[in-house]
């Protein structure tokens, strides 16, 4: 930076007539008194606020009515849902449901793929709607056929719960994960906008849907095949890759039955489980403890007293 200014090279003499030479912008003060830093999630790269205003925006002649927003954040262990609606004094959360959780319902392998995706969909779809007493009204649907599915509006009683998807940064691609949570929360019984465009089995060029791809792959046939030929090419890769299938008996077979029992389970009992309370034994003190002010002047007084007496005895 040289002074205030911007520093300019003089042109070249290149030959082009009105050819100029490098010329290095300098940001001077009036740029910096004009500089606006960005908001705190945004310069951490956590929060794409272009996508967030258009979720989180309601229609102002529906007043103070909370739009709610289907969360879903895939970790390399985990699976999270979450539903949330946002104020000003920052976001509510009304529920949650993690992978996690599945194996309380019997699922405890592969707990990241597609089909725990639509598993843990169902378990938040059902667990939201039980929430507000909806489970009896809008049941979803039980079959799991893979093709369209949109809940109806009854004409008595209350109107479905209704949310909207927020993948955040994650690439919203054909067959992503993340749109297995969007299935499995529309089967649950909820009112969530989606069309068919993103699921496994569509054919962009071809604008069709195959819905049998879809089922078999929220039925986890998708890995049952990968494991037959895996295991009919390398039995040994197959025995390290699918170690955890093999402890829990999981094989190509049966993880259809297995998917079947898994839906059941959740749809019989969606409620959080609370966690049980950890025995906190009291810790160990390494310093004394706090003494009052009779206590203080007492053990100046003793002190006192044992240096008097062995003055004495001296």
């Amino acid at each position: 930076r040289v002074g205030s200014a911007d520093f300019r090279l003089p042109p070249k003499k290149t030959g082009i007539p009105g050819a100029m030479g490098f010329v290095k912008v300098v940001k001077n003060k009036q740029y910096f008194k004009r500089y606006q830093v960005k908001y705190r999630r945004r310069r951490e790269g956590k929060t794409d606020y272009y996508a967030r205003k258009r979720l989180v925006v309601q229609d102002k002649n529906k007043y103070n009515t909370p739009k709610y927003r289907l969360i879903v954040r895939i970790t390399n262990r985990d699976i999270i849902c979450q539903i949330a609606y946002a104020r000003i004094e920052g976001d509510k959360i009304v529920t949650a449901a993690y992978s996690h959780e599945l194996p309380r319902y019997g699922l405890t392998v592969g707990l990241t793929n597609y089909a725990a995706g639509y598993c843990t969909g169902l378990l938040i779809g059902r667990r939201v709607l039980q929430k507000f007493n909806l489970d009896g009204t809008y049941t979803g649907t039980d079959e799991v056929t893979g093709d369209e599915y949109f809940v109806e509006h009854e004409e008595e009683g209350s109107n479905p719960f209704r949310c909207y998807l927020d993948i955040g940064l994650a690439r919203s691609t054909t067959g992503a994960r993340v749109f297995s949570v969007l299935k499995g929360m529309a089967d649950a019984g909820v009112d969530i906008p989606h069309s068919m465009r993103r699921f496994p089995g569509y054919d962009d060029e071809a604008g069709e849907f195959n819905a049998e791809v879809h089922r078999n792959h929220i039925m986890g046939l998708h890995v049952g095949q990968y494991m037959e030929q895996l295991q009919e090419q390398d039995d040994n890769l197959y025995q390290r890759q699918f170690s955890r299938y093999i402890k829990a008996k999981v094989t190509h077979e049966n993880i259809e039955d297995l998917y079947k029992r898994v839906h059941a389970a959740i749809r019989a009992n969606p409620a959080a489980q609370p966690k049980p309370k950890k025995d906190i034994k009291k810790p160990k003190r390494y310093n004394r403890t706090k003494m009052s002010r009779a206590q203080r002047e007492d053990r100046v007084k003793q002190k006192k007293a044992a240096f008097l007496k062995k003055l004495d005895e001296a």
